[in-house]
């Protein structure tokens, strides 16, 4: 039934009659409310409707006779896509019928009180379309439009509530999104805005001083908010405004938050080159806050409980107040702030100065308490605060590092107490308080997690980039300047909470973890001897804590915190070796700990604190016969006997550091043995039985262990670096075998049962195998050119006899004779380290790397643009590398083939995945770079010649499409066409119009005619392209687009925003008229930028510049 019916309305709504408006309504009913077929239907209908061009003309019915107000903002977009895109070109009887239309439907709904809020949201939505007309209409089509709306809104009070909604949009649109605005065009409405603004503030001035009506009063309050930041500030600070707003409305608290919002506004206001008068204005603002909040809120009171128990209302005051006070002790902390340089002498505005002083520690007081919100968002404002704060004080005289000597030390201590500056002092009782509140609050620091991923297997990741490890950052960088400003407050605050831990006043694992994350978090912010007592006095306390409590998961959580504590003090470590030692044995021990994390803990901490003391574990400590790493090794079966197989991997990179600082090759290739020794007996065991059987490769426990055995051998690879070379050799061969055994299984089922049998356990495992080969040399081949002892590097030619040559035989024929499906992408991320690491010396590999991945990878991913992501994104990643560091072996190649290369890369940059669409425009910034630097310039003119206007033409189609620009970037996408852009100018001395004179006609041509004839041709041939495509524009848009192309191509930012303005004119119908364009200006901006760049010394042509001899 329903169908049948949207049968018929289709129809209707398609022809030329007489709108059924009941009809529109019950589709649009069907459309929000429906399911299924129906609502497919109907939405498509609509999406028709809306794309008639005369659709427009039957919105008025709609808004007069439609039921549901769903019709009527449906019937508004039509009218707002119209004015967004057409109205430039619309007679005008047009334009001003419908603005009058909408404007008499607002007065209508807005002047009757009962009717405006009844109707909310649609006059939100009259009111967006009315902007939309005024960004338009106003100063040159409607100049009367800001005295209509002044005028208009001092005769119904009702009006003035929404034409204040209407200004603060106008504003919105034209100061902070500017959507749909070139950049010039913004920059004459702002101008606009503030030199009409005289009659809207003495508007809001009037109703502010003279209104009783609350609703109002809040509706300008909140106008003026979007004002604050862009209006000329005599009108803040020369008039009464900041008096009205903490003296009549701030005490009340339906205007608390609003007027809080305003103040911070008016506080972030910069008044350094202003009159003395300003700054006077906001101390007293500043103050009369104060003495509200002194007035209104007792000595005593829990802001943290008056937040968490208190009204949505509640909570945004203590929101904004937070924000309030760190705003103006933040940015006029010179006008708070009173600093007795003196303070025994005595002033005349003495009184006056201690009333300010007190008024500053009140503020800070204040902003303490709002630092105990247990609210992230409140507490990042207050964070922010103290922060600046502490960096402030810490530049203004960062304390020296005195020498290490005890007199002399006790002798620092005094002077450091005797000559701290009279600004600390200002702060020394408010920073020992934030110490505490530091410590109590400590946010949780980075932390490992083991996650599984899309091939099922349990994978340990690092938790990056949240919240909590930003917090963390600045928390832990503003309690190490708080240590660095006095660290013995530091330490006895910290000693004091632990000790609370001890004697079980304070006893919780949560107080435990935050204080332990603090006395990690100030590692080095002590002098070396503070630092030592101390720690030795944490450790102390956290073991004794460890004997006291009773239950495994109470020990486990110290186990942890002590783990965390010692592997954040590395410098303490290192001179300690006993105490190290000791430290080491301990984690060894909890390795064995079956509580959760804490082997997760032991194995992080192990390779955290090997990363910052591996030499100490290779040479022979004093009292010791040989060095740990030996007795480790020996041991090496025992230690990780209980570890999950994620965490052995931790292990052996642990170990693989360690390894890695042993000075002598030969002794560095035993430890590597006896390091490898176990997983190399268990691969041995497997190879052995697979060549007699080689069945047992499709064994799932056996592919398992495969696995294991490789990610170890990846793991210890990481961290070894180049040496690992004497154990890669000894299983190089049996992998690729294994690769190829496994390959062949891979493809063999794939045929047989089609790609759904990849998701099968087994066959996730065979890839995983596969994967970890290709990873294992990626890893060793990257690592290989890093080597920093002489003794420890490789030659490029025994990386390439070894290991890339046996690599190429087996990986890439397997890659270039599998079934889509079975190809690996890591193979092309292998080739692309592989270019990456030998650079120019890649060179005779590319061609074979080519060869067996180019054409079949590009035939995997040309059929759309989502297939096969992995490889894709790879892909191009390899032919960013070639193009990189072997571009020349890219020009080389023969040209249906070179063509090729060059179709993929646009290939690239039209995609919609970000990261290949980016990639895409890089390799052509990289290939114009490339090309521009040839030594040999035939071969460069050669290339200009074949590709140039090719590649323009592609990159011109990016530029003109707004669904393509978020992909690609627009700052991107500017780099590029400067680059583009600059070829054409300066660096093409050959013809690109095919059908320009033959050579020999135009030897005599200099480099700057043949530009400037090439530059007509472009000109010539993008101006048809865009005068093709685009037919809303005019001539004159379109000569002044591609000078500004030209003319910026040195300046990225300026190109950007001249593609912006590009982007918001061919979204639009310009019509006749495009004096709004301003296209006068902009042509003179863009002469002026070419003068500017013709002015640097070399850019011109000596001969094309004319001499004072040349007048003669």
């Amino acid at each position: 039934m329903e169908i049948q019916f949207l049968n018929q309305a289709q129809i209707q709504l398609e022809s030329d009659e007489k709108l059924d408006v009941d009809m529109l309504d019950k589709v649009v009913q069907i459309m929000n409310n429906g399911s299924g077929e129906p609502q497919k239907i109907a939405a498509n209908i609509l999406a028709r409707f809306k794309e008639q061009p005369n659709s427009w003309m039957k919105v008025d019915a709609v808004l007069e006779y439609a039921k549901f107000m769903e019709t009527k903002y449906y019937a508004l977009q039509i009218l707002e896509t119209l004015i967004q895109v057409r109205w430039k070109a619309l007679p005008r009887d047009q334009c001003e019928g419908i603005k009058g239309f909408i404007v008499q439907t607002i007065l209508d709904v807005s002047s009757d009180k009962a009717k405006a809020e009844a109707m909310k949201l649609y006059l939100q939505k009259l009111d967006l379309v009315l902007v939309q007309i005024v960004k338009h209409e106003w100063p040159r089509l409607w100049p009367t439009f800001i005295s209509d709306i002044v005028g208009a809104s001092r005769t119904n009070e009702s009006l003035c509530m929404n034409n204040m909604q209407i200004l603060r949009l106008l504003s919105e649109e034209v100061f902070e999104f500017g959507t749909g605005l070139t950049s010039i065009k913004a920059m004459h409405l702002k101008q606009q805005f503030c030199g009409e603004f005289e009659a809207v503030h003495k508007l809001c001035k009037d109703i502010l001083e003279n209104t009783d009506n609350v609703a109002l009063i809040y509706a300008t309050l909140n106008t003026l908010h979007g004002f604050l930041n862009w209006i000329p500030v005599g009108y803040i600070f020369e008039e009464n405004l900041v008096d009205l707003i903490v003296e009549k409305f701030l005490p009340y608290p339906f205007f608390r938050s609003i007027s809080v919002q305003c103040l911070i506004e008016i506080s972030s206001i910069n008044i350094d080159e202003r009159p003395p008068i300003y700054g006077q204005r906001l101390v007293n603002m500043y103050r009369r806050v104060i003495t509200m909040l002194m007035d209104q809120v007792p000595d005593d009171v829990d802001f943290n409980a008056t937040y968490m128990s208190g009204s949505n209302e509640d909570q945004k005051f203590l929101s904004n107040l937070a924000q309030l006070l760190a705003t103006f002790l933040k940015e006029h902390y010179k006008l708070a702030e009173v600093i007795d340089e003196k303070p025994n002498v005595i002033r005349p505005d003495q009184n006056d100065r201690n009333e300010l002083k007190e008024f500053h520690q009140r503020g800070l007081d204040y902003l303490l308490k709002l630092s105990e919100i247990e609210d992230v968002e409140v507490f990042k404002v207050c964070l922010d605060y103290w922060n600046w704060l502490c960096v402030e004080l810490f530049r203004e005289s960062p304390f020296p590092q005195p020498p290490q000597h005890g007199l002399l030390d006790a002798f620092r201590r005094l002077r450091e107490d005797r000559n701290e500056s009279p600004r600390r002092r200002l702060y020394v009782n408010t920073l020992s308080r934030l110490r505490m509140l530091m410590i109590n609050r400590m946010a949780k620091p980075e932390e490992v997690i083991v996650v599984v991923n899309e091939h099922g297997e349990a994978v340990r990741e690092l938790v990056k980039d949240t919240d909590s490890v930003t917090l963390y950052k600045t928390m832990r960088e503003t309690l190490v300047l708080l240590t660095h400003l006095d660290y013995r407050d530091t330490e006895i605050k910290m000693t004091e909470k632990l000790q609370a831990q001890v004697n079980g006043s304070e006893w919780s694992w949560k107080n435990l973890n935050t204080l332990c994350w603090a006395i990690g978090s100030i590692s080095g912010a002590m002098h070396e001897d503070d630092e030592k007592r101390f720690l030795v006095t944490v450790i102390r306390d956290l073991l004794g804590l460890c004997e006291q409590k009773r239950g495994k998961d109470n020990k486990a959580v110290i186990a942890s915190n002590i783990m965390y504590v010692v592997g954040q003090y590395p410098r303490f470590l290192r001179v300690h070796w006993k105490f190290l030692k000791t430290v080491i044995n301990k984690l060894f021990e909890f390795m064995h700990e079956s509580h959760e994390g804490v082997q997760d803990m032991a194995c992080d901490t192990f390779i955290k604190i090997v990363i910052k003391c591996k030499p100490h574990f290779v040479m022979i400590q004093p009292g010791e016969s040989r060095p740990f790493i030996n007795d480790l090794l020996e041991n090496l079966n025992g230690i990780i006997c209980d570890l999950s197989h994620a965490q052995v991997h931790v292990f052996y990179e642990a170990v693989g550091h360690i390894i890695s600082v042993e000075p002598e090759p030969a002794v560095k290739e035993d430890l590597i043995d006896k390091l490898m020794a176990l997983p190399n007996s268990i691969w041995a065991e497997i190879i052995d039985h697979a060549s007699s059987d080689v069945n047992m490769l499709c064994d799932a426990e056996v592919v398992k262990n495969l696995a294991h055995i490789l990610k170890t051998n990846v793991a210890a690879c990481k961290s070894i670096g180049a040496p690992f070379f004497s154990q890669l050799k000894k299983i190089l061969m049996d992998m690729l075998g294994v690769y190829q055994v496994i390959s062949s299984n891979v493809s063999k089922a794939i045929s047989e049962h089609g790609e759904g049998v990849l998701k099968q356990p087994l066959l996730k495992s065979m890839r995983v195998v596969k994967r970890e080969i290709l990873v294992l040399l990626s890893t060793w081949i990257a690592r290989s050119f890093e080597a920093r002892a002489e003794q420890d590097q490789i030659s490029a030619k025994t990386v390439i006899e070894n290991v890339i040559n046996p690599l190429f035989g087996t990986v890439m024929t397997d890659y270039l004779n599998n079934v889509p499906e079975a190809r690996e992408p890591k193979v092309l991320s292998l080739l692309s380290i592989t270019v990456v690491a030998l650079k120019e010396q890649a060179a005779p590999q590319v061609p074979a790397m080519l060869d067996a991945v180019f054409e079949c990878t590009l035939d995997m991913i040309n059929k759309d643009l989502e297939a096969f992501p992995e490889h894709r994104t790879n892909f191009f990643q390899l032919l960013n590398a070639i193009t990189r560091h072997c571009f020349k072996v890219l020009l080389a190649l023969p040209d249906n083939v070179f063509v090729l290369v060059i179709q993929a890369v646009v290939w690239a940059f039209k995609h919609s995945m970000r990261n290949v669409a980016e990639t895409g425009l890089e390799i052509l910034r990289e290939m114009f770079s490339q090309v521009a630097g040839l030594e040999d310039r035939a071969a460069a003119q050669a290339f200009y010649q074949k590709h140039y206007m090719n590649v323009l033409q592609h990159v011109l189609s990016v530029v003109t499409d707004n669904n393509q620009i978020p992909f690609v970037g627009l700052t991107n996408l500017s780099e590029t066409m400067c680059l583009v852009f600059q070829a054409a100018e300066f660096s093409i001395t050959v013809h690109l119009n095919p059908n320009s004179p033959q050579p020999a006609l135009t030897l005599g041509m200099t480099q700057e005619q043949m530009a400037a004839a090439n530059m007509e041709y472009i000109f010539q041939v993008i101006g048809e392209l865009l005068a093709t495509h685009f037919k809303n524009l005019s001539p004159d848009q379109i000569r002044i687009a591609i000078k500004g192309f030209f003319s910026f191509n040195r300046q990225v930012t300026k190109m950007r925003d001249h593609i912006r303005d590009f982007l918001i004119q061919i979204k639009e119908e310009a019509g006749e008229d495009t004096s709004d364009l301003f296209l006068e200006e902009k042509e003179a901006e863009i002469q002026k930028t070419q003068q500017e760049k013709l002015s640097i010394p070399g850019v011109q042509n000596p001969n094309d510049v004319v001499d004072d001899e040349d007048m003669v």
